[in-house]
């Protein structure tokens, strides 16, 4: 069951949330929304949920017309970063709520709602947190609640808006590989936004990346961050260095030497090169641009350099903890060359 997204447009007082977009997610995909604020993850997040309604365009799931449906009629599941837990309810409470709320012809009996909420007490590993209140778990085992609550009323389609949001950075990663796994058991169709690149390339399946309301580009998370299509995919996807060069015959001159570059548009001549800190080299003797370190700092397994050029630009690379970098300090002077470099329209 696909779920189909075709020339959605949304305005807000003459600002275009979405501009004309357009993708589809497959059946029991993993989709990422990714963007910085103001990119119309969220807006198209609410009209998925029938929260709000486009200007234009359709949005089809399995061929039904999801525009011509209500939010209830849609079957939709979804959690927010803010949890939306009933404070006065219990955790079996919370999580059977989606099915005692249903109309009397369409409502479980009472046993297959208790063993419902038991199995998905037991899913997300809570099983003897039934019967507590939201004010007396963590924020990690409330997002588990809400993500069981969306879970209970068996979904076509699971909306997930930066639900790690409000958590600290070591639960998100363990409640990130807890997240895929459930996907993985459940198979639902989810749709997940974050700004958080890092969320984005560790979960999902695939990734559409938003800019001021158009997709820039979508596709699988090796694909996106090798195969960069446009300058603010490369640059948002991770950290990166620019340099000014002259682009001729498929390499970046940068006076002195050059680098074969990976070249996305635009013509030769003067270009600004982009490099990730990890496609670096530096020596103390090598080719290069001469710049000054400013600092050396664990970062893992590696070593992070801060590195001044003479026009005052700062570079940031990594390195393992090799002899050449681990005596560096700062003050050091040395040179530092890009091994691979893209070039953008």
């Amino acid at each position: 069951m696909s779920l189909t997204v075709s020339n959605i447009t949304k305005t807000f007082t003459k600002f275009a949330a979405l501009s004309d977009v357009t993708f589809e997610a497959e059946p029991g995909e993993f989709l990422a929304l990714l963007g910085p604020s103001g990119s119309g993850k969220t807006t198209l997040l609410r009209l998925l949920a029938g929260l709000d309604v486009p200007d234009s365009g359709a949005i089809a799931f399995d061929g039904d017309n999801f525009l011509a449906l209500n939010a209830r009629d849609r079957r939709i599941g979804m959690v927010f970063q803010s949890y939306a837990l009933f404070r006065h309810m219990t955790v079996a409470e919370n999580i059977a709520f989606g099915l005692t709320v249903r109309p009397a012809k369409d409502r479980p009996s009472k046993a297959d709602i208790k063993a419902k909420v038991e199995s998905l007490l037991k899913l997300i590993q809570l099983e003897d947190y039934g019967k507590r209140f939201p004010a007396q778990l963590s924020g990690g085992q409330r997002q588990r609640v809400a993500l069981a609550r969306a879970l209970a009323i068996s979904p076509r389609i699971l909306l997930l808006d930066e639900p790690f949001g409000a958590l600290d950075a070591l639960v998100r990663k363990d409640l990130r590989r807890w997240l895929r796994r459930i996907h993985d058991e459940t198979g639902v169709t989810t749709v997940f936004v974050t700004h958080d690149q890092e969320e984005a390339l560790d979960l999902a399946d695939r990734v559409v990346v938003l800019k001021e309301g158009r997709i820039e580009q979508i596709g699988k998370p090796l694909e996106l961050y090798r195969d960069p299509a446009t300058a603010f995919v490369f640059e948002f996807l991770g950290a990166n260095n620019q340099a000014s060069g002259t682009l001729r015959g498929g390499s970046v001159d940068f006076g002195g030497f050059s680098v074969p570059a990976i070249v996305k548009g635009g013509s030769e001549g003067a270009v600004t090169a982009r490099f990730r800190p990890f496609d670096t080299q530096v020596s103390r003797s090598g080719p290069g641009f001469p710049v000054k370190v400013l600092s050396v700092l664990p970062a893992g397994a590696n070593l992070r350099l801060e590195l001044q050029g003479d026009g005052g630009e700062v570079y940031e690379t990594q390195h393992a903890h090799d002899a050449d970098t681990s005596e560096l300090k700062a003050g050091d002077t040395v040179n530092l060359l890009p091994t691979k470099v893209y070039v953008f329209a």
